[in-house]
């Protein structure tokens, strides 16, 4: 169904939804007409039905905010939350054996890497990812395994783009990073040495799903020099590979 200048009823409301991010949770009618170029008066109309199905929420401050049943709906994905309940307790075994800063679960959504969940260490610095959070970069130890395994036009996709520089050893050198991938298609882990941070290096491994493709990605990160890879690598690839044995059969007797 389309209304007025052709744009549909459920793409002013996707809109909508998308004004929201992690830095700017709560908006009012003004701000989320400004963030979608929609009227005041479309904006109060479908802002209005996102609350009365539980979508939105509305505060005393007038401002609007992602609502609970929302949260709802997105907790039945199998891409997000199913994979991770599963994980979980496998995440949580690596962080009690290991003590590492930062554990990820990640998936790749086309050319961004969404994060599922993460532990992080009480004494681990200030992490730019977040379970939930978006990342339009694989130079991380999960986004390497992700890209690595991903459908070979995803990755030629990517490499075309313009491939950002975090820090001195990011690859940027469309060339240099297909040797990567096949590297860590073949050792079956990858190791992003700092690439992402001049004190940062992860280790990542791919986790399988039932039909034998890579769906998600299990990852560590940690100051240079606290350990090795070759101290990180096994117990990395074995979390995983728990994992994709607890999807292929997650009721086992």
């Amino acid at each position: 169904m389309l209304d007025e200048h052709g744009i549909s009823v459920t793409s002013k409301i996707l809109a909508l939804l998308e004004a929201f991010s992690h830095e700017t949770p709560a908006l009012t009618l003004t701000e989320l007409s400004r963030r979608t170029g929609l009227s005041l008066p479309t904006v109060h109309r479908r802002a209005a039905e996102l609350v009365a199905w539980g979508a939105l929420e509305r505060g005393p401050d007038r401002r609007y905010r992602v609502g609970l049943r929302l949260w709802e709906v997105a907790a039945l994905s199998p891409r997000g939350h199913g994979i991770r309940d599963i994980a979980l307790p496998f995440l949580q075994h690596l962080y009690d054996v290991t003590k590492q800063q930062h554990i990820h679960l990640s998936v790749r959504n086309h050319l961004d890497v969404v994060i599922l969940e993460r532990l992080s260490a009480p004494s681990a610095p200030q992490a730019v990812s977040r379970a939930g959070g978006r990342f339009g970069t694989f130079a991380t130890g999960a986004g390497l395994v992700l890209l690595a395994h991903a459908p070979e036009d995803v990755r030629e996709e990517y490499l075309r783009g313009p491939l950002p520089r975090y820090a001195v050893n990011t690859v940027t050198d469309p060339v240099r990073v297909r040797s990567v991938l096949a590297a860590v298609r073949r050792r079956g882990y990858s190791s992003s040495d700092r690439m992402m941070g001049p004190e940062i290096h992860c280790v990542g491994a791919p986790i399988y799903g039932p039909d034998g493709s890579v769906v998600a990605a299990v990852s560590i990160c940690f100051r240079v020099g606290s350990q090795s890879l070759q101290e990180i690598a096994p117990s990395i690839r074995s979390t995983a590979r728990n994992i994709s044995q607890a999807l292929a059969d997650p009721f086992p007797p």
